[in-house]
């Protein structure tokens, strides 16, 4: 891809604003198109994945092939194998018999990826888009003014804090920042941690490993019935494919909204290994005699308070319909991420399309404006595309169809059927 000279008399095919995981892929894939100029725009200095949540082992839940580039273009030179060969650890790789890279790998990874772009600016803030009847013109806070066709938002989606702790003082933490707080938590008398996943789950294991040397209490509360694991079987699967997003995307609204509340068990749960291993930790430990330490269902988190360094939690059990209290000293927030819409979209709200419950109204090809290939945007798409959405797997079936969209021509072949299942009548 031909990067052109930033300047407000140039105008570039696209700008990409946001640089995570899906917009680093798009990034990537559209390099080598000699036909599109565009250009990525991110506000951090550098590449930076949940970097509070490289604890020692910790791994995706899916496996390398949803890397940047492969599931769309397997000769890529940005590929996860590409990245281990040039690091010398390719045979290692093999060795390991496991197709799932660790989280801290995936970030290097990303990384490698994003230092041999061209078409990459870090630490340049997008302050306001606009559209001026021809192009959208985006400004930074580097004073820097980009014009573009298209736009493709990857903000990505921001740590979630619930209602029940806005305002909340104190130190609490949302788990985005766990292990850079690590220390100063254990060094309280007890610990709270609460929501549920795999981010919960691995955080509750790591503290239980510790809980004899540091002698902390340590609850663990989830509003899930259970300690749900992530259903990976092989037919469920086939839900991440192109022939789900075109029935899901096809159905009424209302119903929509109900399956994404119904689904969250299919990419928000735990691996099932993870969970056994807590288990057996936990017979482990209390061979010794009882550990401090709680686990507990069904409680929602209704209000919190925070008075003399101590926080005081208001659950409600849902199924027996009764409030208790918790106190802790410590408190995490396991309680995921939430797309919300960013501020400099303000001027161009109006050639946005929104639902009924105020989102994006994603069209099946991800643009969201209202001439329909104008505007796209990466993730923050569960309610219109499924599981897809977040998946990291589907980031370069995504990106392949945006390149379409672009081009107006395939550059990469994007699928159409891959399920054996149907899911349509």
């Amino acid at each position: 891809m031909t990067a052109l000279p930033d300047t407000t008399t140039k105008t570039y095919d696209f700008v990409g604003i946001g640089l995570g995981p899906f917009n680093l892929g798009l990034a990537c894939l559209t390099e080598p198109i000699d036909e599109l100029t565009g250009v990525f725009l991110e506000s951090k200095p550098d590449f930076e994945w949940h970097a509070g949540m490289f604890l020692d082992g910790a791994h995706l839940q899916t496996p390398f092939m949803s890397d940047l580039v492969t599931l769309a273009d397997p000769t890529s030179p940005y590929s996860f194998l590409n990245y281990l060969k040039e690091k010398g650890r390719l045979y290692s790789f093999y060795i390991r018999e496991n197709f799932y890279p660790l989280r801290v790998e995936y970030d290097d990874y990303c990384r490698w990826a994003a230092n041999k772009l061209s078409n990459v600016r870090f630490s340049t803030p997008v302050t306001e888009v606009r559209y001026d009847g021809d192009v959208y013109v985006v400004e930074t806070a580097t004073g820097e003014t980009f014009r573009a066709r298209h736009l493709v938002l990857g903000t990505g989606t921001p740590p979630h804090i619930p209602d029940a702790c806005a305002g909340l003082g104190g130190d609490f933490i949302h788990n985005s920042r766990y292990v850079q707080h690590k220390a100063e938590l254990q060094k309280k008398k007890s610990i709270t941690l609460v929501g549920s996943g795999q981010s919960a789950a691995e955080i509750y294991y790591d503290l239980l490993s510790e809980i004899d040397v540091h002698g902390y209490r340590l609850n663990w509360v989830t509003r899930s019935p259970r300690f749900f694991p992530l259903e990976y079987t092989k037919l469920t699967l086939e839900m991440t494919s192109p022939e789900y997003i075109d029935y899901y995307h096809a159905l009424p609204e209302q119903t929509r909204y109900r399956l994404t509340a119904q689904q969250k068990g299919l990419f928000k749960g735990i691996d099932g290994d993870l969970i056994n291993e807590i288990f057996d930790l936990l017979y482990q430990k209390n061979l010794g005699g009882p550990v401090p330490t709680r686990l507990l269902t069904n409680s929602a988190l209704t209000g919190a308070r925070y008075e003399n360094g101590t926080y005081t939690l208001s659950f409600h059990q849902e199924e027996q319909g009764k409030d208790f209290e918790l106190d802790s000293e410590g408190l995490i927030l396991a309680t995921g991420y939430k797309y919300v819409e960013p501020d400099f979209l303000k001027p161009v709200r109006d050639r946005l399309r929104y639902d009924s419950q105020g989102n994006f109204d994603v069209a099946r090809n991800y643009a969201v404006d209202v001439t329909g290939r104008g505007i796209f945007l990466q993730n923050a798409g569960v309610h219109t595309h499924s599981i897809t959405s977040p998946d990291l797997g589907m980031g370069a079936y995504r990106n392949s169809y945006i390149i379409r969209e672009l081009l107006g021509t395939e550059y990469y072949p994007v699928e159409k059927t891959i399920a054996f299942q149907e899911f349509s009548v």
